[in-house]
């Protein structure tokens, strides 16, 4: 059984070097959806055989294939985003001393930082990750005219990464230690439990994890690591440790606010308080020195972000599902609403136990009701279908991957709308499973089925 498992992961790890070294660019996108679609499905056939494995042997298979995912998004530069070239020069404006929030890259205060890397020179500036910016100039960095939008933790990561390689490769190495890690901290939450054990392949063997994670090197792995360690420490009753754990997590993407109501789902007052002062006071002090620094400019671009990408009213680049049923201008508040009733379920039947639970149902249904162009901010998901188990909200982020390498509204709509049969499909089916099982007892409203079911449909 331990062969066949074998063969399937070195199968998978094959497929994905073909894909990173040859599958296509962003420039180039034609091959990509199906070097993808052949990575998910030796991704599903390596799950597969993993569940036969005996489980004295599962958690160093699981760890091993963690580290050669990660190591082939080693094997190329980034292929399919350039975002981590601006995560090159964040890092590199700081370990000048200048705050990364005081600058936009074009401004000429920081022509002397400038590197061919970044701003290369004596080409035609015609790669797809190059751009000019208005006075002239070639650079790999995007929205070079603009501040950054990454929050202090995020920058914190860039300036602690920038001395041990300042290039994008060493970001790249970077990606690669925070994927394994979170590979580790999924393991240590379900230490002794090989069931949990399995799951954690969920995320180590993903094909989404090589290419956002490692060889994209998105931060949002940063996040995605401290929110696993902070749910863990959760789940053991120690909330002050987990909330500054998740407040670091916020203060990295902001993403992993969406996990915040199922971390307090059913909690005694006393554990509420204390977890989130500690998640408040973590964020905050995060921002403290570049505050102190930068003043209000820590917000860097994120108000022009959030308008550039469509989430004021009126907007048509996203709620694609919700713009199926209803006119623009009330797409938002209808957003809030499905969100807010979510966040009330998960607050009021959530397992304090297994807060994962409720954490991905918020943030998978964020995801679904906004309909982002990104995938990796799927990585959150697929970290909490780790933890959780429920793999069909694997789709979700296998949609934002369809959305980004196609484009236009209808790609919007028929890709998350697959996404939402998938994840509902997989809720009926949990559900009939659990309705034909022996020895279900009646349980009294408003309480949790065993392992927080109520919220996941089962396991």
């Amino acid at each position: 059984m331990l062969t066949r498992a074998l063969l399937a992961l070195s199968a998978l790890v094959g497929g994905l070097a073909l894909t990173v070294t040859g599958g296509g660019t962003l420039g180039h996108r034609a091959p990509l959806l199906g070097w993808y679609a052949a990575d998910a499905a030796l991704f599903a056939l390596a799950l597969l055989a993993l569940r036969r494995v005996p489980d004295r042997q599962v958690v160093p298979l699981v760890l091993a294939g963690s580290v050669a995912v990660a190591a082939v998004g080693l094997l190329a530069p980034p292929r399919t985003s350039d975002d981590s070239y601006r995560y090159v020069w964040d890092g590199r404006v700081q370990a000048a001393g200048i705050s990364p929030y005081a600058h936009a890259p074009d401004d000429p205060a920081l022509a002397r930082l400038r590197e061919p890397g970044l701003w290369p020179t004596g080409g035609s500036c015609d790669g797809w990750d190059e751009r000019r910016t208005a006075a002239g100039d070639c650079t790999r960095i995007n929205r070079p005219a603009v501040h950054t939008i990454y929050p202090p933790v995020a920058e914190g990561w860039f300036l602690t990464v920038h001395p041990f390689g300042g290039g994008v490769r060493g970001v790249q190495a970077a990606g690669a230690l925070l994927a394994v890690a979170t590979t580790g901290a999924l393991l240590a939450v379900g230490r002794g439990r090989p069931r949990e054990g399995r799951r954690a392949a969920l995320w180590g063997w993903c094909p989404g994890v090589a290419v956002w994670a490692v060889n994209d090197a998105h931060v949002d792995t940063l996040g995605a690591l401290l929110l696993v360690a902070g749910l863990g420490c959760t789940a053991r009753r120690r909330p002050l440790a987990g909330g500054a754990l998740l407040g670091a997590a916020i203060a990295a993407k902001l993403l992993p606010g969406l996990a915040l109501p199922g971390a307090l789902a059913r909690r005694p007052a006393r554990e509420t308080v204390a977890l989130l002062g500690a998640a408040i006071g973590a964020f905050a002090f995060s921002y403290l020195p570049y505050v102190a620094a930068s003043g209000t400019g820590v917000l860097g671009y994120l108000p022009g972000y959030l308008r550039e990408e469509g989430y004021q009213q009126g907007s048509i680049n996203r709620f694609g599902l919700l713009r199926l049923v209803l006119p623009d201008l009330l797409l938002p508040w209808a957003a809030g609403l499905v969100l807010a009733a979510v966040v009330v379920l998960v607050l009021r039947r959530g397992d304090p136990a297994r807060p994962w639970g409720g954490a991905l149902l918020v943030t998978g249904t964020a995801l679904l009701l906004v309909a982002p162009a990104y995938p990796w901010y799927g990585l959150l998901v697929v970290a909490l279908v780790a933890l959780d188990g429920r793999w069909e909200w694997l789709a979700v982020p296998a949609a934002g991957q369809v959305l980004y390498l196609t484009g236009g509204t209808g790609a919007q709509q028929a890709a998350y709308g697959a996404a939402l049969l998938c994840v509902a499909g997989g809720a009926a089916l949990r559900r009939r499973g659990r309705g034909r099982g022996p020895g279900r007892g009646v349980r009294r409203p408003g309480r949790p089925l065993p392992d927080g079911a109520e919220l996941s449909a089962g396991r």
